[in-house]
């Protein structure tokens, strides 16, 4: 299947999911701008979710408009060099230069249905098809939901691993507040508008699922089988590596108790941050986190997650221990406000931005004096 990724901040999470479930990458370079700010996300975001190497091809558009061969060259240079920075092999990998335009008006077939015709041909014959999971238990993240009057409730996406057949018993878990799942049966499975009995590993998918309504399953949920023994949660462990400014991240450190928002698989979720060993996390570093939840999701140990703050992708990481499910003194808001005011007069000084210390009222009487870190944080909203 084709997935579009755009690299606009309005599509952001569509750029996620998109590239969470890729297998293969096709790197669209525009002749006339070069590489953008977002082509860089779109390889950090290609390596982070396990792009084979070999699976990445460049298609530099519009070049109907660039005819200066040295410009050409240029920019060529620029993407290999990106392309080698995101540990993809640039010197290597096949840049096809084209013109969609002319291949969809019928003009220029050199640079257009020629230029068409080479791209499918490297998708053909030099990408390389992953192995496929197929003697594990099924698991199929949900991307989309759609409600069909008459029918019931189809949710869309990838199958991950396993087999899935029509008749098959499953769960619906993940995405709500206590932990709650929901059974049903497939009834009908569909691949590309045509319906199958049996669907298998890297499967694009509709499944129709008996007896749901549109509340009762969500983008972000998982499809399992029934009789599983995976235990949704919202606490868990992860390796969290945050991003330098010139990888695309931001300039301020990550702190204790920071909301932050977490993406992996197609699901999505605020999270506070607890920092193991460590009072910050600052911008290039690795350090070992908990982060807690907003809601209980779909977690595996070696699964990956990227954080987002506004337009930007500040960390990547990947989930290491599934801890307990938070009890409700710790989901309490309360007791995050006591522990982000204690952590104030910890440090001497507010990493959290001036609401923050309009609302909890610090007493800094006792604390230290001229943190040095105090600096990393100045200009925080």
């Amino acid at each position: 299947a084709h997935i579009d990724c755009p690299g606009h901040a309005d599509y952001i999470k569509n750029m996620i999911t998109g590239a969470a479930q890729m297998e293969g990458a096709i790197l669209v370079v525009a002749a006339t701008d070069g590489p953008m700010p977002q082509t860089k996300e779109h390889l950090l975001l290609a390596r982070q979710v396990g792009v084979p190497l070999e699976n990445i091809v460049v298609f530099m558009n519009k070049v109907d408009e660039v005819p200066d061969a040295e410009t050409r060259e240029l920019v060529e240079m620029d993407i290999r060099e990106q392309l080698n920075e995101f540990g993809y092999p640039g010197d290597t990998c096949p840049v096809i230069f084209g013109s969609a335009l002319c291949a969809l008006e019928g003009k220029q077939p050199e640079i257009g249905e020629e230029a068409v015709k080479q791209l499918l041909d490297v998708l053909d014959n030099k990408f390389i098809i992953p192995e496929r999971k197929v003697n594990e238990e099924p698991m199929f993240a949900a991307e989309h939901v759609y409600s069909i009057v008459g029918r019931g409730t189809v949710i869309t996406g990838k199958l991950e691993r396993g087999i899935l057949k029509r008749g098959d018993k499953i769960e619906i878990v993940g995405g709500t507040k206590d932990g709650t799942t929901v059974k049903s049966t497939i009834s009908g499975l569909e691949s590309f508008r045509k319906t199958v009995e049996q669907a298998e590993p890297g499967d694009q998918l509709g499944v129709l699922l008996r007896g749901l309504g549109p509340k009762d399953v969500r983008r972000g949920c998982v499809l399992l089988p029934q009789g599983h023994k995976h235990k949704v949660t919202d606490k868990v462990k992860a390796q969290l590596y945050v991003l330098k400014e010139s990888e695309g991240g931001a300039k301020t450190p990550i702190a204790n108790y920071f909301s932050e928002h977490v993406f992996s698989l197609t699901w999505d979720s605020g999270a506070s941050v607890k920092i193991i060993g460590k009072d910050f996390v600052m911008p290039g570093e690795s350090a070992e986190v908990e982060l807690s939840l907003n809601s209980q999701m779909f977690i595996e140990p070696q699964q990956r997650f990227t954080i987002r703050k506004g337009a930007k992708t500040i960390g990547t990481g990947v989930f290491t221990d599934i801890l307990p499910p938070l009890s409700e003194q710790e989901k309490d808001p309360k007791s995050k406000k006591k522990l982000m005011k204690a952590e104030m007069e910890r440090l001497g000084f507010n990493p959290y931005g001036e609401l923050a210390e309009k609302r909890l009222k610090p007493d800094f009487s006792n604390s230290p004096k001229d943190n040095p870190a105090a600096k990393a944080f100045e200009g925080q909203p």
